[in-house]
């Protein structure tokens, strides 16, 4: 059987991890902390995992890698120069792993997204002896992009900007240009330095497309850091996990709270998340909760936004609802919620009064306020707030908009000026947590539901850069 990779994708984070098998045994590449869907489709397939690698520490996510290598009894291949608290099998630069007699792993380091980050190229035997299928890179060459290198510290971040472009250049000197590339970041990770709607790609492609393999390595670094936004407070603690070696999941239920519980835990200032698609939650919603609705990166957002470590309690419709919240949830490292509840919002709340619910407008509507014609049941709009990222802002913004990113909200909400807030986003997913938070507030709010790039054609006036 030739060597087939399959992908186990991770969309909420923007994450692939691998599954490379002869039909006999199979090695796994930077897996997710929820590693049942890895023993899953080695099941499935019917082979066993003998080898479990990782090209880096990871900073946003918590590897499911020790406890993946305990459970099956593989082989737990780290970098040597990683600083781990676990026993593993230490690899570095040109170092080969047989795997079987049909493939092999051959070691690169790709320094640039972490300072001892690896590549795995994957040999596949033939009658002529090894070729190489693909390369796992990890954090290195992505898809069109690279994985951004200002995770270890601003100050590391021109030097190992460098070391990433070097990297790249050399991936693609030493495989063919039809070499498979397998990244674990770029598909909405803000581990990524940008994004790719490829779903495959190949050293060839990469050589035409990617601009680390046109680019001066000047240009690069120069153009790599100026595209550079935020990313996530969580990512601080990932590093730390991942190194000290991560405890295993425990996915069951967490205890179910009532009406009055609720209560008490939003009268205490906790966190109480609805995971409800957000015009559910417009519709009615328990007073003090935050919107986050499942259909979107819920555990990017949530991670970001509460203090690491406070208590959490789940809102969902059902407890299918609650359990993926859960497992998207361990990812990140955030093991167990304070508590849960499902069904609706009649049923969260211990009084009527408690019930809430939260105006919906869209561009066109804005535009018609700010000329005069609010709709009906709408409040004039006083602020229009945009909690989108600072590039986003940056590119492309509605005139005479106040900009606080929404990571950034809940230490500035007394910088909003008085008066009805309409917020936007790019799609409506972020406006609503922001308005959830700025009710929450005491202010009066209304999300504007609707695609970003619909708001010029709507008539709302825009401005570009910093103005």
């Amino acid at each position: 059987m030739a060597v087939e990779v399959s992908v186990i994708a991770t969309s909420s984070l923007g994450d692939r991890s691998y599954l490379a098998t002869d039909g006999r045994v199979a090695v796994v590449v930077d897996p997710q902390r929820d590693i049942d869907r890895i023993l899953y489709l080695a099941g499935e397939k019917g082979v066993r995992v003998t080898h479990v690698v990782e090209t880096h520490i990871h900073n946003d996510y918590v590897s499911g890698g020790l406890e993946l290598a305990r459970l099956t009894g593989a082989r737990y291949l780290v970098g040597a120069d990683d600083e781990v608290g676990f026993d593993r099998t230490p690899l570095a630069d040109g170092d080969t792993v047989p795997v079987s007699d049909a493939l092999r792993l051959r070691v690169l380091a790709t320094p640039g997204h972490t300072f001892h980050h690896l590549s795995y190229v994957l040999d596949e035997a033939d009658d002529a002896g090894w070729r190489p299928v693909g390369v796992f890179t990890g954090g290195s060459l992505l898809f069109g992009t690279t994985g951004r290198t200002d995770l270890l510290g601003e100050q590391h971040a021109h030097e190992l900007a460098h070391h990433q472009h070097a990297s790249a250049r050399r991936l693609a000197a030493l495989l063919p240009d039809g070499a498979e590339v397998w990244p674990t970041h770029g598909f909405g990770s803000f581990c990524s330095a940008g994004q790719s709607d490829a779903p495959e790609s190949t050293i060839g492609r990469e050589k035409r497309a990617n601009p680390v393999l046109r680019l001066a390595a000047d240009e690069f670094v120069t153009e790599t850091l100026a595209g550079l936004d935020a990313y996530p407070a969580y990512y601080a603690h990932m590093g730390v996990a991942n190194l000290a070696g991560p405890a295993p999941v425990d996915l069951t239920p967490v205890a179910r709270a009532d009406a009055a519980g609720l209560r008490e835990r939003i009268a205490d200032g906790q966190w109480v998340v609805d995971l409800r698609h957000r015009k559910a939650y417009a519709t009615s919603h328990l007073a003090g909760t935050v919107a986050l609705g499942l259909d979107g990166p819920m555990s990017t957002w949530l991670g970001w936004l509460i203090d690491w470590g406070a208590p959490l309690t789940l809102l969902a419709e059902t407890e299918e609802q609650v359990a993926d919240a859960q497992r998207e949830l361990v990812r990140i490292g955030i093991d167990r919620p304070a508590a849960r509840a499902t069904g609706d919002p009649g049923q969260w709340a211990a009084e009527p009064g408690q019930l809430r619910e939260l105006r919906m407008a869209d561009f066109p509507a804005l535009a018609a306020a700010r000329a005069g014609d609010t709709p009906a049941g709408l409040p004039a709009p006083d602020v229009v707030l945009d909690v989108r990222m600072t590039n986003e802002w940056t590119d492309r913004h509605v005139e005479g908009a106040v900009h606080i990113p929404l990571p950034d909200l809940p230490g500035r909400l007394a910088e909003v000026p008085a008066g009805a807030v309409w917020v936007h986003c790019g799609s409506g997913y972020r406006a609503t947590a922001a308005a959830s938070l700025l009710a929450n507030a005491g202010r009066e709010v209304v999300v504007i539901d609707d695609r970003f790039g619909r708001a010029g054609a709507a008539g709302v006036a825009m401005s570009r850069g910093d103005a």
